[in-house]
């Protein structure tokens, strides 16, 4: 039997073997996690000899991640905006450069009015439950393609205890109404791109929310094209893109007769989020 401490060693040099590029980090969250242990108790006990079962189970869970299965498919755990998810192999983990896009969405949404939200390609429903969860009046529907991630979402949503609606749904396909906001966060790798991604990516994310096709860019072609229909008068269109990609989609909207397009920033500077509202004059496909 091994000490804490020298399980949390094993961890971190079996990672650091196979190359996990936060392996440190990974190794005490994984501890952290089977053990249901804090930093502070750890550093008091670190002499100490976890349960059987706590060990074995520790060991299993290195072997995974030194696999590059990603860490939050191994807990089951994503946080996002300051909200625990539910997480699996059929969505998605949430990354923190998402969070632009929440909350562009709340500083452009009036409060303290009933509003209805509509987002495409919910996939786990983080950006949709966070909007919801700030936003106590409105009301939300969350679409996705993969019956298996609208799972995942509607699990959250009950978890979390914020009502929306899901809808199986090839993007505008099963929808009706207008919405004061459409939010997506698309599939919006190219594809010839896919092949080269970190493997926690390219072998272990379901494969058609990473899809772009081949210029990164046929979601946000078609989504733009009929989000018209769709939106009220004055309603915001806000999307999640590539690094690469706010010069075309906002030249997109902007064709499209959306005016107020927005190209906004992540930490590192790079473009990530792009918003605009719908014209009152109807250019729309």
């Amino acid at each position: 039997m091994k000490t804490y401490r020298q399980l949390l060693e094993f961890g971190k040099s079996r990672l650091q073997e196979q190359e996990i590029e936060n392996f440190q980090l990974d190794a005490w969250l994984l501890m952290e996690y089977v053990c249901q242990i804090s930093r502070t108790w750890y550093f008091l006990h670190e002499e100490e000899q976890p349960g059987e079962d706590e060990e074995k189970q520790y060991i299993a869970l290195i072997r995974k991640r030194g696999e590059h299965i990603p860490l939050q498919q191994l807990t089951h755990e994503a946080y996002f905006y300051g909200m625990k998810f539910y997480v699996d192999e059929n969505v998605l983990a949430p990354r923190p450069d998402t969070e632009i896009l929440v909350e562009q969405v709340l500083e452009k949404l009036p409060v303290d009015q009933e509003i209805e939200i509509l987002d495409l390609c919910t996939g786990s429903g983080c950006i949709l439950l966070s909007i919801l969860e700030n936003r106590k009046e409105a009301r939300g529907t969350g679409t996705d393609l993969s019956e298996k991630a609208l799972a995942v979402a509607e699990r959250n949503g009950r978890e979390l205890g914020i009502k929306a609606r899901w809808i199986h749904s090839d993007l505008f396909e099963k929808i009706q109404g207008q919405y004061h906001a459409i939010v997506s966060n698309p599939p919006y790798i190219r594809t010839d791109v896919i092949q080269g991604l970190m493997e926690e990516v390219r072998l272990y994310e379901p494969y058609m929310a990473l899809d772009g096709h081949e210029d990164g860019l046929y979601f946000y072609r078609k989504i733009i094209a009929q989000a018209g229909a769709y939106l009220k008068p004055q309603g915001l269109l806000a999307f999640e893109i590539g690094y690469d990609q706010g010069e075309a989609v906002s030249s997109l909207m902007k064709e499209q007769g959306y005016r107020q397009v927005q190209v906004v920033k992540d930490l590192a500077g790079l473009d990530r989020v792009v918003t605009g509202r719908k014209n009152q004059e109807e250019r729309y496909v």
